[in-house]
């Protein structure tokens, strides 16, 4: 290698140096709260409810209610740490995927809340629930970690 492409890259590296330094390159340290876009909403709580609905015991699929809180932390790809409200619907598993189907309600009508870690690569299309831990809206608490 030359004395010019050693100059070229010192250059180089320097302006790298000095582009962190002024802030020119944003580091997260940790989850920051922020809405997650809907580009992204839709197929993380997809694979969120279909990862519930697979290690459930309940004879009935759940379904997303509501999205509560959501952060986010870049790593390798993207952290979801979500908030959610999930309820029984009256679609039984093994029967149909219905992503639509109606809520229960009076008997056997339950919902959750669920805490989740979802780590994505959303460019590749890649999911993994890294933990999740739900709790009854009437207080007992369930955890399902994978």
């Amino acid at each position: 290698m030359g004395i010019r492409s050693w100059r070229n890259l010192l250059v180089l590296l320097v302006a790298l140096v000095l582009a962190a330094k002024l802030g020119h390159f944003e580091r997260w340290e940790g989850f920051r709260e922020m809405p997650m876009s809907k580009k992204n909403m839709d197929p993380t709580l997809n694979f969120f409810i279909q990862s519930y609905n697979n290690a459930s015991n309940d004879t009935y699929l759940f379904r997303v209610q509501e999205l509560l809180r959501s952060q986010v932390q870049l790593t390798t790809g993207v952290e979801y740490m979500v908030t959610v409200k999930i309820a029984r619907t009256t679609c039984k598993k093994n029967v149909t995927k219905d992503p639509s189907c109606p809520l229960q309600s009076k008997k056997l009508r339950k919902s959750l809340i669920c805490e989740s870690l979802i780590y994505t690569v959303p460019w590749i299309n890649y999911y993994q629930l890294w933990n999740n831990s739900c709790q009854d809206t009437e207080g007992s608490c369930k955890d399902l970690r994978q």
